[in-house]
């Protein structure tokens, strides 16, 4: 008889048990969502067309057909993730052209970074090529570590790896480079 009522109580316990556990709702997705914050643009904008003026005369037009800004985040920055086409003004008025497939840019630091088929020209006739090229905006300057082909029409055609110059095409630094040129002597 001692037995029959342990038996009974213990299948009690266990239909107490198995029951508790089965109420039991999961919020497993709501504690994941507690530190959750959802990574979204602070505005978005289609077929842009920015204007950049330094002391009245106009430095740069900026064209793309999508902008994402994230303002909101800790490192703020732009994406424009379908391309850009950029065209910079000296103070003389000379033109350089810059086309992009892709391109970030970052607030604090003032670099942006240019991807994908990245082309410059300068109004001059010399034009760089490759698929990744950042730009200094404050010291005005480009460079990449990745493969290119710089064409100049006086000069000739070369190829390398690794470059910096300045926007005007004034200075170029090339390392590992190959092709025919025409030294200045």
């Amino acid at each position: 008889m001692i037995q029959l009522k342990n038996t009974v109580l213990f299948q009690i316990v266990m239909a107490l048990v198995v029951s508790l556990f089965l109420s039991c709702e999961s919020n497993f997705k709501q504690v994941q969502m507690i530190n959750y914050s959802e990574f979204v643009p602070a505005s978005d904008a289609d077929s842009i067309e920015v204007k950049y003026t330094d002391s009245g005369r106009i430095s740069g037009v900026m064209k793309s057909p999508k902008m994402l800004d994230y303002a909101n985040v800790a490192f703020p920055f732009t994406d424009f993730p379908k391309g850009i086409d950029v065209t910079l003004y000296d103070k003389k008025g000379k033109r350089t052209f810059i086309v992009a497939n892709y391109a970030i840019s970052y607030k604090k630091t003032g670099i942006i970074d240019l991807q994908g088929k990245v082309k410059i020209t300068s109004e001059t006739g010399q034009q760089l090529e490759t698929e990744q090229l950042f730009f200094d905006q404050k010291n005005e300057w480009f460079y990449t570590e990745r493969k290119f082909k710089l064409t100049d029409k006086a000069k000739g055609v070369s190829f390398g790896q690794g470059i910096d110059f300045s926007k005007d095409f004034k200075i170029v630094n090339s390392q590992r480079i190959s092709g025919e040129l025409e030294a200045e002597e």
